[in-house]
């Protein structure tokens, strides 16, 4: 397996595409359709003699253009089999429009979250700069579900669902020792049946900051809920290295997840340590614990404080009047909001 790093400054940055040598040439996860990204990928995959018209498989583990932005592009430049879950399967065979081109989606989530005229200016106008075309071409997609494996000849990937960032996010898992030129982190333990067991994460699991919930993909229903839940089923799995689809590898995958999930359960502390001080809309919520923002985050920011205020308003600690929140329990036990986890005691 081989990593091709690859440059992006509409996003995050700093994207993973990883090539898979096996019967079938596979890639796992794209990059956005821009040119210079472009040439990253044709480069990197170039240096391992690959070129897009010698790959049999795609295998995107989200919508996001970023991940899945050359997806249609290189299906048309040797008919490769496009993988995805299904619930993101209509973005990226064009069936459904993505939030940025559709300002009808737009204006019910500006609304919802209370978003100020200038923020939404700000934002349409950032939609308006990027553009349609980092979406690249759409692709004849064969849609996955969890639990279904893709044979990739000598290499096979369990699909594993964690929604949260993106309704139809996953992972795929696979035995390193089946993937020519890849050595194994570990050699496994009791928890993978004796023999290790790696995965490739996408967005789901990053090693630096926290994926987005909330704002990356408005269409996730209860994000906060699928994304803890989707955390503790990556501790559960106990992977020995999770590859992701932002920068460097994570060796302790399980502790990672928990981290995450522990950070979540500080954010809500933080949430309603903001309503204590009065009602409250996501974009007051999202000023006061993120600042100004800018770019993408100027949808990220509310999102997330939305995905919170949604998760307190369901356990009944909050209650919304048309997009504004007020406390109706000044002390919940903030644990008791979230599932938990074997290393819940190591993290905290």
């Amino acid at each position: 397996m081989k990593r091709i790093q690859l440059g992006n400054t509409v996003f995050e940055g700093e994207n993973d595409a990883y090539l898979i040598e096996a019967d079938r040439t596979t890639l796992v996860d794209t990059a956005v359709a821009i040119p210079s990204v472009r040439a990253d990928l044709r480069e990197g995959l170039a240096d391992h003699g690959v070129a897009f018209a010698d790959v049999d498989a795609v295998v995107l583990t989200h919508w996001h253009p970023d991940h899945a932005g050359l997806a249609g592009e290189i299906q048309t430049a040797g008919d490769a089999a496009v993988y995805v879950h299904e619930a993101d399967a209509p973005l990226v065979d064009g069936q459904e429009r993505p939030f940025a081109t559709d300002p009808a989606a737009q204006r019910e989530t500006f609304d919802r979250w209370g978003l100020p005229a200038d923020a939404r200016e700000r934002l349409t106008a950032f939609f308006e700069r990027s553009g349609t075309d980092l979406y690249g071409r759409d692709a004849v997609v064969t849609p996955i579900v969890d639990g279904e494996t893709i044979d990739l000849g000598g290499v096979e990937l369990e699909t594993v669902h964690l929604p949260g960032h993106t309704a139809g996010l996953c992972a795929f898992a696979f035995d390193p020792r089946t993937i020519p030129g890849h050595v194994p982190v570990r050699e496994g333990g009791e928890a993978d049946g004796g023999h290790p067991v790696e995965a490739f994460t996408g967005d789901a699991l990053l090693p630096r900051y926290t994926p987005n919930v909330g704002g990356a993909d408005v269409r996730v229903e209860e994000p906060l809920a699928a994304y803890a839940d989707s955390l503790v089923r990556m501790v559960d799995r106990d992977w020995d290295a999770a590859h992701p689809g932002h920068r460097e590898r994570i060796d302790e995958p399980s502790r990672r997840a928990a981290e995450i999930l522990e950070h979540h359960r500080d954010r809500t502390r933080r949430v309603l340590d903001v309503l204590a001080s009065g009602p409250a809309t996501a974009w007051e919520v999202s000023a006061a614990l993120f600042g100004d923002l800018e770019g993408i985050h100027t949808l990220h920011g509310p999102g997330e404080a939305f995905a919170h205020l949604d998760h307190l308003e369901r356990a009944d600690v909050l209650e919304r009047d048309g997009a504004t929140y007020r406390l109706l329990d000044p002390d919940p036990d903030v644990t008791d909001l979230f599932p938990t986890t074997a290393l819940d005691g190591a993290i905290r």
